[in-house]
Protein backbone atom coordinates (compact mmCIF):
# COMPACT_ATOMS: atom_id res chain seq x y z
CA UNK A 1 0.00 0.00 0.00
CA UNK A 2 1.95 3.21 -1.40
CA UNK A 3 0.10 6.76 -1.37
CA UNK A 4 2.04 9.60 -3.56
CA UNK A 5 5.36 8.98 -6.00
CA UNK A 6 7.63 6.69 -4.18
CA UNK A 7 11.36 8.03 -4.28
CA UNK A 8 14.12 6.27 -5.69
CA UNK A 9 16.52 6.59 -2.25
CA UNK A 10 16.79 6.85 1.15
CA UNK A 11 15.84 9.95 2.70
CA UNK A 12 14.14 10.89 6.43
CA UNK A 13 10.70 11.81 4.63
CA UNK A 14 10.76 8.44 3.08
CA UNK A 15 10.92 6.74 6.60
CA UNK A 16 8.47 9.22 7.91
CA UNK A 17 6.16 7.97 5.44
CA UNK A 18 6.70 4.68 5.84
CA UNK A 19 6.07 5.20 9.94
CA UNK A 20 2.78 6.69 8.90
CA UNK A 21 1.72 4.68 6.47
CA UNK A 22 -1.15 2.64 9.08
CA UNK A 23 0.94 -0.57 7.56
CA UNK A 24 -0.59 -3.99 9.66
CA UNK A 25 2.04 -6.69 9.37
CA UNK A 26 1.12 -10.68 10.86
CA UNK A 27 4.01 -12.01 12.88
CA UNK A 28 3.91 -15.50 13.04
CA UNK A 29 6.27 -17.75 14.63
CA UNK A 30 8.77 -18.74 17.20
CA UNK A 31 8.65 -16.41 20.23
CA UNK A 32 11.77 -16.29 22.65
CA UNK A 33 12.50 -14.49 25.67
CA UNK A 34 16.44 -13.29 25.52
CA UNK A 35 18.64 -12.63 28.72
CA UNK A 36 21.28 -10.74 29.28
CA UNK A 37 22.84 -10.93 32.68
CA UNK A 38 26.06 -9.52 33.35
CA UNK A 39 28.52 -9.77 36.20
CA UNK A 40 31.76 -9.94 37.58
CA UNK A 41 34.67 -12.72 38.14
CA UNK A 42 36.74 -12.13 41.37
CA UNK A 43 37.66 -16.07 41.86
CA UNK A 44 37.65 -19.81 40.78
CA UNK A 45 35.35 -22.41 41.83
CA UNK A 46 36.53 -24.83 44.48
CA UNK A 47 34.05 -27.70 42.97
CA UNK A 48 35.68 -27.36 39.22
CA UNK A 49 38.31 -25.63 37.63
CA UNK A 50 35.74 -22.80 36.46
CA UNK A 51 34.92 -19.11 37.26
CA UNK A 52 32.26 -17.74 40.14
CA UNK A 53 30.52 -15.63 38.19
CA UNK A 54 28.24 -13.07 40.39
CA UNK A 55 25.79 -12.42 38.51
CA UNK A 56 25.09 -7.84 39.08
CA UNK A 57 22.09 -7.34 36.45
CA UNK A 58 20.13 -9.37 34.42
CA UNK A 59 18.27 -7.86 31.38
CA UNK A 60 15.74 -9.10 29.20
CA UNK A 61 14.27 -8.28 25.40
CA UNK A 62 11.83 -9.97 23.31
CA UNK A 63 13.66 -12.59 20.90
CA UNK A 64 12.92 -14.31 17.50
CA UNK A 65 9.59 -13.54 16.31
CA UNK A 66 8.97 -11.60 19.43
CA UNK A 67 11.96 -9.00 18.27
CA UNK A 68 10.73 -9.13 14.86
CA UNK A 69 7.29 -8.01 15.83
CA UNK A 70 8.72 -5.43 18.44
CA UNK A 71 11.48 -4.18 15.39
CA UNK A 72 8.32 -3.58 13.07
CA UNK A 73 6.34 -2.06 15.84
CA UNK A 74 9.31 0.31 16.39
CA UNK A 75 9.14 1.59 12.78
CA UNK A 76 5.62 2.30 12.69
CA UNK A 77 3.73 -1.08 11.42
CA UNK A 78 0.61 -2.11 13.18
CA UNK A 79 1.86 -5.57 14.86
CA UNK A 80 -0.32 -8.81 15.61
CA UNK A 81 1.79 -11.47 16.55
CA UNK A 82 0.65 -15.43 16.78
CA UNK A 83 3.08 -17.40 18.90
CA UNK A 84 2.89 -19.26 22.25
CA UNK A 85 4.48 -19.02 25.47
CA UNK A 86 4.32 -21.34 28.64
CA UNK A 87 2.36 -20.24 31.43
CA UNK A 88 5.33 -19.14 33.74
CA UNK A 89 7.33 -16.41 34.63
CA UNK A 90 9.36 -15.52 31.05
CA UNK A 91 6.07 -15.85 29.56
CA UNK A 92 5.04 -12.78 31.29
CA UNK A 93 8.05 -11.00 30.56
CA UNK A 94 7.89 -11.55 27.45
CA UNK A 95 4.04 -10.68 26.88
CA UNK A 96 4.24 -7.40 29.09
CA UNK A 97 7.11 -6.30 26.80
CA UNK A 98 5.36 -6.65 23.48
CA UNK A 99 2.04 -5.25 24.98
CA UNK A 100 4.33 -1.97 26.30
CA UNK A 101 5.40 -1.43 22.92
CA UNK A 102 2.06 -1.60 21.03
CA UNK A 103 2.07 -4.95 19.83
CA UNK A 104 -0.91 -6.79 20.04
CA UNK A 105 -0.76 -9.53 21.94
CA UNK A 106 -4.05 -11.21 21.77
CA UNK A 107 -3.35 -13.81 19.80
CA UNK A 108 0.09 -14.79 21.78
CA UNK A 109 -0.99 -18.06 23.22
CA UNK A 110 -0.74 -19.30 26.72
CA UNK A 111 -0.06 -22.85 26.32
CA UNK A 112 0.15 -25.11 30.18
CA UNK A 113 1.95 -27.99 28.19
CA UNK A 114 5.56 -25.42 26.60
CA UNK A 115 7.65 -23.84 28.11
CA UNK A 116 8.69 -20.39 27.57
CA UNK A 117 12.17 -20.81 25.47
CA UNK A 118 14.61 -18.64 26.56
CA UNK A 119 18.19 -17.93 25.59
CA UNK A 120 20.62 -16.36 28.74
CA UNK A 121 23.81 -15.11 27.75
CA UNK A 122 26.34 -14.38 30.48
CA UNK A 123 28.47 -11.84 30.30
CA UNK A 124 31.53 -10.22 32.17
CA UNK A 125 33.61 -7.82 30.84
CA UNK A 126 31.98 -7.14 27.71
CA UNK A 127 32.31 -10.71 26.87
CA UNK A 128 29.76 -13.72 26.58
CA UNK A 129 30.92 -16.32 28.76
CA UNK A 130 28.12 -18.48 27.45
CA UNK A 131 24.69 -18.80 27.11
CA UNK A 132 22.30 -21.11 28.90
CA UNK A 133 19.33 -22.21 27.07
CA UNK A 134 16.06 -23.02 28.25
CA UNK A 135 14.24 -25.07 25.72
CA UNK A 136 10.99 -27.21 26.20
CA UNK A 137 11.26 -30.69 25.80
CA UNK A 138 7.89 -32.45 24.88
CA UNK A 139 7.14 -32.40 21.46
CA UNK A 140 4.01 -29.93 20.40
CA UNK A 141 1.06 -31.73 20.77
CA UNK A 142 -1.77 -31.67 18.31
CA UNK A 143 -4.28 -29.72 20.43
CA UNK A 144 -1.46 -26.77 20.70
CA UNK A 145 -0.78 -27.07 17.26
CA UNK A 146 -4.48 -26.69 16.36
CA UNK A 147 -4.89 -23.40 19.27
CA UNK A 148 -1.79 -21.55 16.71
CA UNK A 149 -2.86 -22.60 13.51
CA UNK A 150 -6.27 -20.79 14.75
CA UNK A 151 -4.58 -18.02 15.90
CA UNK A 152 -1.93 -17.51 12.89
CA UNK A 153 -4.73 -17.53 10.06
CA UNK A 154 -6.68 -14.83 12.32
CA UNK A 155 -3.49 -13.09 12.38
CA UNK A 156 -2.98 -12.83 8.71
CA UNK A 157 -6.14 -12.06 7.75
CA UNK A 158 -6.67 -8.32 6.59
CA UNK A 159 -3.34 -7.96 7.06
CA UNK A 160 -0.96 -6.02 4.54
CA UNK A 161 1.72 -8.54 5.00
CA UNK A 162 3.09 -11.16 7.40
CA UNK A 163 6.65 -12.66 8.18
CA UNK A 164 6.54 -15.94 9.07
CA UNK A 165 9.36 -16.08 11.61
CA UNK A 166 10.58 -20.09 11.47
CA UNK A 167 13.43 -21.31 14.20
CA UNK A 168 12.58 -24.84 14.03
CA UNK A 169 10.86 -25.04 17.85
CA UNK A 170 8.38 -27.24 16.51
CA UNK A 171 5.32 -24.82 17.05
CA UNK A 172 4.95 -24.43 12.78
CA UNK A 173 4.80 -27.84 12.21
CA UNK A 174 3.34 -29.75 8.66
CA UNK A 175 -0.07 -28.88 9.47
CA UNK A 176 0.35 -25.55 10.13
CA UNK A 177 2.38 -24.96 7.01
CA UNK A 178 -0.07 -26.83 4.63
CA UNK A 179 -3.14 -24.76 6.16
CA UNK A 180 -1.19 -21.38 5.37
CA UNK A 181 -0.21 -22.65 1.73
CA UNK A 182 -3.90 -23.44 1.02
CA UNK A 183 -5.43 -20.65 2.39
CA UNK A 184 -7.80 -18.86 -0.36
CA UNK A 185 -6.91 -15.62 1.26
CA UNK A 186 -3.66 -14.35 1.85
CA UNK A 187 -1.92 -10.96 2.97
CA UNK A 188 -0.38 -9.29 -0.49
CA UNK A 189 2.89 -9.78 0.74
CA UNK A 190 4.75 -13.06 2.56
CA UNK A 191 7.85 -13.14 4.08
CA UNK A 192 9.59 -16.25 5.15
CA UNK A 193 12.76 -16.13 7.71
CA UNK A 194 13.05 -19.29 8.52
CA UNK A 195 15.76 -21.81 9.64
CA UNK A 196 14.83 -24.74 6.46
CA UNK A 197 13.36 -22.92 3.52
CA UNK A 198 12.77 -26.27 2.00
CA UNK A 199 9.56 -26.61 4.73
CA UNK A 200 7.90 -23.44 3.51
CA UNK A 201 8.00 -23.96 -0.55
CA UNK A 202 4.50 -25.08 -0.97
CA UNK A 203 3.88 -21.79 0.71
CA UNK A 204 5.72 -20.26 -2.17
CA UNK A 205 6.34 -16.93 -0.78
CA UNK A 206 7.20 -13.63 -2.13
CA UNK A 207 10.55 -13.43 0.05
CA UNK A 208 12.83 -15.73 1.91
CA UNK A 209 15.79 -14.09 3.97
CA UNK A 210 18.15 -16.80 4.67
CA UNK A 211 21.65 -16.71 5.77
CA UNK A 212 24.82 -17.60 4.20
CA UNK A 213 24.39 -20.90 5.83
CA UNK A 214 20.57 -21.63 5.81
CA UNK A 215 20.99 -20.86 2.00
CA UNK A 216 22.80 -24.01 1.66
CA UNK A 217 20.92 -26.24 3.69
CA UNK A 218 18.04 -25.34 1.57
CA UNK A 219 19.66 -26.46 -1.34
CA UNK A 220 20.64 -29.87 0.65
CA UNK A 221 24.36 -28.75 0.57
CA UNK A 222 26.32 -30.27 3.70
CA UNK A 223 27.89 -27.06 4.77
CA UNK A 224 28.27 -23.69 2.83
CA UNK A 225 31.75 -24.06 1.28
CA UNK A 226 34.84 -21.60 1.97
CA UNK A 227 34.65 -19.49 -0.73
CA UNK A 228 34.01 -15.85 -1.21
CA UNK A 229 30.02 -15.70 0.44
CA UNK A 230 28.42 -12.94 -2.28
CA UNK A 231 29.98 -15.30 -5.51
CA UNK A 232 28.60 -18.45 -3.95
CA UNK A 233 25.11 -16.88 -3.30
CA UNK A 234 25.14 -15.74 -6.88
CA UNK A 235 26.11 -19.13 -8.00
CA UNK A 236 23.29 -20.97 -6.42
CA UNK A 237 20.53 -18.12 -6.97
CA UNK A 238 18.51 -20.48 -8.90
CA UNK A 239 18.68 -23.56 -6.93
CA UNK A 240 17.67 -21.60 -3.58
CA UNK A 241 14.29 -19.71 -5.13
CA UNK A 242 13.28 -23.27 -6.39
CA UNK A 243 13.99 -24.82 -3.55
CA UNK A 244 12.58 -22.26 -0.75
CA UNK A 245 9.56 -21.68 -4.12
CA UNK A 246 10.12 -17.91 -3.11
CA UNK A 247 10.13 -15.38 -6.00
CA UNK A 248 12.93 -13.36 -4.24
CA UNK A 249 15.52 -14.59 -2.13
CA UNK A 250 17.88 -11.91 0.12
CA UNK A 251 21.09 -13.77 1.71
CA UNK A 252 22.23 -11.65 4.33
CA UNK A 253 26.13 -12.30 4.92
CA UNK A 254 26.56 -10.03 7.98
CA UNK A 255 29.60 -7.50 7.16
CA UNK A 256 28.93 -8.17 3.76
CA UNK A 257 25.76 -6.96 3.53
CA UNK A 258 22.99 -8.92 1.31
CA UNK A 259 22.40 -10.02 -2.05
CA UNK A 260 18.76 -9.56 -3.59
CA UNK A 261 18.20 -12.54 -6.06
CA UNK A 262 14.97 -12.34 -8.28
CA UNK A 263 14.62 -14.64 -11.22
CA UNK A 264 15.09 -12.94 -14.49
CA UNK A 265 16.64 -9.64 -12.39
CA UNK A 266 20.10 -8.57 -12.34
CA UNK A 267 21.07 -9.30 -8.73
CA UNK A 268 21.28 -6.30 -6.11
CA UNK A 269 24.09 -6.06 -3.12
CA UNK A 270 23.60 -3.54 -0.04
CA UNK A 271 26.74 -2.80 1.70
CA UNK A 272 26.54 -3.34 5.65
CA UNK A 273 28.84 -0.07 7.60
CA UNK A 274 31.16 -1.27 9.75
CA UNK A 275 30.16 -1.11 13.38
CA UNK A 276 32.31 -2.13 16.61
CA UNK A 277 29.67 -5.24 17.56
CA UNK A 278 28.55 -5.17 21.04
CA UNK A 279 27.30 -8.79 21.29
CA UNK A 280 25.01 -7.59 19.10
CA UNK A 281 21.97 -9.99 18.97
CA UNK A 282 18.48 -8.93 16.39
CA UNK A 283 20.24 -7.93 13.55
CA UNK A 284 18.55 -10.54 11.23
CA UNK A 285 14.87 -9.72 12.55
CA UNK A 286 15.44 -6.48 12.06
CA UNK A 287 16.67 -6.64 8.78
CA UNK A 288 13.25 -8.78 7.87
CA UNK A 289 11.59 -6.78 9.23
CA UNK A 290 12.14 -3.96 7.94
CA UNK A 291 12.63 -5.43 4.37
CA UNK A 292 8.85 -6.59 4.86
CA UNK A 293 7.36 -2.95 5.75
CA UNK A 294 9.24 -1.11 3.46
CA UNK A 295 8.21 -3.81 0.47
CA UNK A 296 4.49 -3.23 1.95
CA UNK A 297 4.81 0.50 1.86
CA UNK A 298 5.50 -0.26 -1.97
CA UNK A 299 8.95 0.31 -1.96
CA UNK A 300 11.29 -1.33 -5.09
CA UNK A 301 13.10 -4.36 -3.78
CA UNK A 302 16.65 -2.80 -4.38
CA UNK A 303 15.10 0.40 -2.24
CA UNK A 304 13.48 -1.66 0.32
CA UNK A 305 17.00 -3.84 0.92
CA UNK A 306 18.41 -0.61 1.69
CA UNK A 307 15.99 0.66 3.89
CA UNK A 308 16.71 -2.69 5.96
CA UNK A 309 20.66 -2.91 5.51
CA UNK A 310 20.55 0.75 7.28
CA UNK A 311 17.87 -0.63 9.88
CA UNK A 312 20.66 -3.16 10.50
CA UNK A 313 23.38 -1.37 10.71
CA UNK A 314 22.26 0.08 13.70
CA UNK A 315 21.02 -2.99 15.41
CA UNK A 316 24.65 -4.35 15.12
CA UNK A 317 26.32 -0.47 17.15
CA UNK A 318 23.92 -1.54 19.83
CA UNK A 319 24.75 -4.08 22.94
CA UNK A 320 22.09 -6.93 23.62
CA UNK A 321 18.89 -7.83 21.76
CA UNK A 322 17.81 -4.76 20.30
CA UNK A 323 15.96 -3.04 17.83
CA UNK A 324 15.63 0.60 15.36
CA UNK A 325 13.30 3.07 16.03
CA UNK A 326 12.19 5.54 12.71
CA UNK A 327 13.79 8.97 14.96
CA UNK A 328 17.29 6.25 14.73
CA UNK A 329 16.69 5.91 11.00
CA UNK A 330 15.85 9.59 9.92
CA UNK A 331 18.46 10.81 12.51
CA UNK A 332 21.36 8.31 10.64
CA UNK A 333 20.30 9.81 7.26
CA UNK A 334 20.47 13.41 8.17
CA UNK A 335 23.50 14.50 6.98
CA UNK A 336 26.28 15.54 9.66
CA UNK A 337 27.77 18.64 9.31
CA UNK A 338 31.06 17.44 9.17
CA UNK A 339 31.40 13.23 8.47
CA UNK A 340 34.82 13.25 7.90
CA UNK A 341 37.30 11.21 10.64
CA UNK A 342 40.52 11.92 11.85
CA UNK A 343 43.54 10.24 11.15
CA UNK A 344 44.04 8.55 14.57
CA UNK A 345 40.10 7.86 14.32
CA UNK A 346 40.15 6.26 11.30
CA UNK A 347 43.65 4.04 12.12
CA UNK A 348 41.54 3.05 15.04
CA UNK A 349 38.65 1.82 13.26
CA UNK A 350 40.22 0.31 10.69
CA UNK A 351 42.54 -1.61 13.10
CA UNK A 352 39.71 -3.12 14.64
CA UNK A 353 38.05 -3.83 11.09
CA UNK A 354 41.22 -5.93 10.05
CA UNK A 355 40.97 -7.54 13.39
CA UNK A 356 37.56 -8.54 12.55
CA UNK A 357 38.19 -10.05 9.24
CA UNK A 358 37.30 -7.57 7.04
CA UNK A 359 39.50 -6.54 3.79
CA UNK A 360 40.23 -2.47 3.58
CA UNK A 361 40.03 -1.21 0.12
CA UNK A 362 41.60 2.38 -0.14
CA UNK A 363 41.01 4.99 -2.86
CA UNK A 364 41.40 8.39 -3.23
CA UNK A 365 40.80 11.64 -5.47
CA UNK A 366 39.37 14.95 -5.74
CA UNK A 367 35.35 14.07 -6.36
CA UNK A 368 34.43 16.95 -7.67
CA UNK A 369 31.41 17.70 -8.85
CA UNK A 370 30.26 13.95 -8.27
CA UNK A 371 29.11 11.82 -11.64
CA UNK A 372 28.16 8.61 -13.22
CA UNK A 373 31.61 7.42 -13.84
CA UNK A 374 32.72 8.48 -9.65
CA UNK A 375 29.94 6.42 -8.67
CA UNK A 376 31.07 3.16 -11.10
CA UNK A 377 34.40 3.69 -9.43
CA UNK A 378 33.22 3.53 -6.14
CA UNK A 379 30.75 0.35 -6.62
CA UNK A 380 33.67 -1.45 -8.21
CA UNK A 381 35.82 -0.25 -5.64
CA UNK A 382 33.86 -1.95 -2.70
CA UNK A 383 33.63 -4.82 -4.56
CA UNK A 384 37.42 -5.69 -4.17
CA UNK A 385 36.53 -6.04 -0.09
CA UNK A 386 34.69 -5.49 3.06
CA UNK A 387 35.36 -2.30 3.60
CA UNK A 388 36.32 1.29 1.40
CA UNK A 389 38.02 4.12 2.96
CA UNK A 390 37.94 7.37 0.42
CA UNK A 391 40.64 9.88 0.80
CA UNK A 392 39.58 13.21 -0.22
CA UNK A 393 41.91 16.02 -1.55
CA UNK A 394 41.36 19.28 0.30
CA UNK A 395 41.00 22.40 -1.45
CA UNK A 396 44.60 23.36 -1.05
CA UNK A 397 45.73 20.28 -2.83
CA UNK A 398 42.45 20.51 -5.60
CA UNK A 399 44.05 23.79 -6.90
CA UNK A 400 47.56 22.97 -7.13
CA UNK A 401 45.96 19.45 -9.20
CA UNK A 402 43.25 21.31 -10.96
CA UNK A 403 44.41 24.89 -11.13
CA UNK A 404 43.10 28.50 -9.61
CA UNK A 405 39.28 27.50 -10.18
CA UNK A 406 38.85 24.66 -8.67
CA UNK A 407 37.60 22.99 -6.16
CA UNK A 408 33.80 23.79 -7.51
CA UNK A 409 32.75 22.29 -4.36
CA UNK A 410 34.23 23.03 -1.12
CA UNK A 411 35.98 19.55 1.06
CA UNK A 412 33.29 19.59 2.77
CA UNK A 413 30.46 19.35 0.66
CA UNK A 414 32.05 17.18 -1.20
CA UNK A 415 33.07 14.53 2.03
CA UNK A 416 29.26 15.01 3.26
CA UNK A 417 28.27 13.81 -0.49
CA UNK A 418 30.87 10.86 -0.97
CA UNK A 419 30.06 9.60 3.12
CA UNK A 420 25.75 9.27 1.69
CA UNK A 421 26.43 6.58 -0.72
CA UNK A 422 25.68 2.99 0.71
CA UNK A 423 29.03 1.97 -0.57
CA UNK A 424 31.73 4.01 1.05
CA UNK A 425 32.67 3.32 4.69
CA UNK A 426 35.14 6.09 5.73
CA UNK A 427 36.05 9.55 4.14
CA UNK A 428 39.21 11.52 5.55
CA UNK A 429 40.19 14.38 3.75
CA UNK A 430 44.11 14.84 3.15
CA UNK A 431 46.16 17.87 2.62
CA UNK A 432 49.15 16.59 0.60
CA UNK A 433 49.23 15.77 -3.61
CA UNK A 434 49.72 11.67 -3.11
CA UNK A 435 47.84 9.66 -0.30
CA UNK A 436 51.25 8.10 0.01
CA UNK A 437 51.85 8.79 3.55
CA UNK A 438 48.05 7.81 4.75
CA UNK A 439 48.76 4.06 2.86
CA UNK A 440 52.00 3.61 4.63
CA UNK A 441 49.94 4.47 7.87
CA UNK A 442 46.63 2.38 7.25
CA UNK A 443 48.53 -0.07 4.99
CA UNK A 444 45.29 -1.18 2.98
CA UNK A 445 45.13 -4.95 1.67
CA UNK A 446 44.10 -3.17 -1.65
CA UNK A 447 44.74 0.11 -3.07
CA UNK A 448 42.30 1.33 -6.01
CA UNK A 449 42.76 3.68 -8.76
CA UNK A 450 40.39 4.80 -10.85
CA UNK A 451 41.09 6.56 -14.74
CA UNK A 452 43.54 5.95 -17.32
CA UNK A 453 45.97 4.62 -15.61
CA UNK A 454 48.76 1.18 -15.01
CA UNK A 455 50.18 0.34 -11.74
CA UNK A 456 53.76 1.42 -12.43
CA UNK A 457 52.43 4.71 -13.66
CA UNK A 458 51.77 5.39 -10.02
CA UNK A 459 54.09 6.55 -7.27
CA UNK A 460 51.47 4.62 -4.63
CA UNK A 461 52.29 1.08 -6.26
CA UNK A 462 56.04 1.43 -4.71
CA UNK A 463 54.74 2.10 -1.10
CA UNK A 464 51.51 -0.72 -1.33
CA UNK A 465 53.63 -3.69 -2.70
CA UNK A 466 56.42 -3.29 -0.29
CA UNK A 467 54.10 -5.11 2.25
CA UNK A 468 52.39 -7.31 0.40
CA UNK A 469 49.32 -5.23 -0.85
CA UNK A 470 47.54 -4.93 -4.05
CA UNK A 471 47.06 -2.35 -6.91
CA UNK A 472 44.03 -2.25 -9.10
CA UNK A 473 43.12 -0.08 -11.44
CA UNK A 474 39.67 0.19 -11.34
CA UNK A 475 37.36 0.47 -15.06
CA UNK A 476 37.36 3.70 -16.85
CA UNK A 477 34.83 5.77 -18.43
CA UNK A 478 36.78 8.06 -20.95
CA UNK A 479 33.32 10.30 -21.40
CA UNK A 480 33.09 10.61 -17.61
CA UNK A 481 35.16 13.75 -16.53
CA UNK A 482 34.76 16.27 -13.75
CA UNK A 483 36.83 18.92 -16.01
CA UNK A 484 34.86 18.18 -19.20
CA UNK A 485 31.47 18.79 -17.03
CA UNK A 486 32.87 21.57 -15.15
CA UNK A 487 33.90 23.65 -18.50
CA UNK A 488 30.37 22.95 -20.08
CA UNK A 489 28.96 24.26 -17.69
CA UNK A 490 30.35 27.03 -17.41
CA UNK A 491 30.03 27.19 -20.99
CA UNK A 492 26.89 27.09 -21.33
CA UNK A 493 26.22 29.76 -18.44
CA UNK A 494 28.50 32.56 -21.00
CA UNK A 495 25.86 31.76 -23.79
CA UNK A 496 23.28 32.42 -21.58
CA UNK A 497 24.68 35.56 -20.31
CA UNK A 498 25.19 36.88 -23.82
Amino acid sequence: MTTGELPDSLSPQLVRRIADAGITVAVIGDVILDGWWHGRIERMSREAPAPVVEVTSRRYAPGGAANTALALASLGARVRIAGAVGDDEAGQILRSMLDAAGVDTGLLLKQASLGTTTKNRVVCDDQILLRVDDVPGSPVDVAAESRFLDAALAASTGADAEIISDYGAGLLGNVTRQALADRTERPALTVVDAHDLRLWSALAPHIVTPNFEELFRAIGAQSAPPVPRVNAALEHAGELLAASGARTAVVTLDREGTVVLSAGDPPYRTFAHPTPERQASGAGDTFAAALTLARAYGASLTLAADFAQLAADIVVGRPATAVCTTDDLTSRLAQPADPTLSLDELERRVSADRAAGQRIVFTNGCFDVLHRGHIASLRQAKQLGGVLVVALNDDASVRRLKGPRRPVNTASDRATVLASLEFVDYVVVFDSDTPISLIERLRPDVYAKGGDYTPDMLEETRVVRSYGGQVKILDYLPSQSTTGLVDRIRSDLIISDG
